[in-house]
């Protein structure tokens, strides 16, 4: 008798199944699984020859391997969708990142006298420009141009004292070109730096000279901290 047949199939069915049922091996089951199946019916056919008496365990090889077939086509499956599931989470989490950005640099972009708040708990407003005057020892201001003054007003609502480090705010003219800081010696002018406390507010002034063909509009552009916090905007008539 040559019950080879059945014994190789039983042996490649059990591999198969036991194969699939590993969850990082199931890919590898299909091959052992298909031989079992081929070896299976290999082995029935020699038993109907009479050529083999081990037909249950030829049957009971073929049937292994048709189920670790399936347990392979299964976790190919299941492995499909757990990638697709994956790389969508991933886009819908990128997606919604970009638009948690977008969003954010859009609240950042605001109108003259409205107000952006950082997330440290400072307030800050930028009221519409004013003319300004220079005096006659005035630096940085052009004959012929238009000077205004912005006025930066900064509210710490936290309740610890906020280091505030602005610097100076920047001011592009209606062409988008940096327009020139107005120096004199008015004292006018202030620049917001230190410490405020709790509840107290700070309030910056400064001068700019502008174009008379891009004196029309202004965008300033300021952060309590430049090191920190992004820049926020504020545009608009400078009359």
């Amino acid at each position: 008798m040559s019950n080879g047949m059945g014994i190789t199939a039983l042996v490649l069915g059990i591999t198969g199944v036991v194969l699939g049922l590993v969850i990082f091996l199931f890919w590898m089951s299909w091959l052992p699984a298909l031989l079992a199946v081929v070896f299976g019916f290999i082995g029935l056919s020699q038993v109907r020859k009479g050529l083999a008496n081990n037909r249950a365990m030829a049957l009971t090889g073929a049937i292994l391997g048709i189920v670790g077939l399936l347990i392979a086509v299964g976790g190919g499956v299941f492995a499909v969708t757990m990638v697709k599931r994956s790389a969508d989470d991933t886009r819908a989490k990128a997606d919604e990142v970009k638009a948690s950005a977008s969003s954010a640099e859009k609240d950042r972009h605001l109108s003259f006298g409205e107000t952006y708040t950082y997330e440290n708990g400072l307030k800050v407003t930028v009221a519409a420009p004013q003319p300004f005057t220079p005096d006659e020892y005035a630096y940085g201001h052009a004959k012929g141009n238009k000077a205004v003054q912005v006025t930066v007003t900064v509210i710490n609502t936290s309740t610890s004292r906020v280091s505030v480090k602005t610097g100076l705010p920047d001011v592009n003219d209606a062409n988008g070109a940096s327009a020139e800081l107005v120096i004199d010696g008015s004292g006018r002018q202030k620049v917001i730096t230190g410490y405020l406390l709790p509840g107290k507010e700070a309030v910056g002034k400064y001068a700019f000279s502008l174009p008379p063909d891009a004196a029309g509009r202004i965008e300033v552009e300021f952060s309590p901290d430049a090191m920190r916090w992004n820049d926020a905007y504020w545009s608009g008539p400078t009359s």
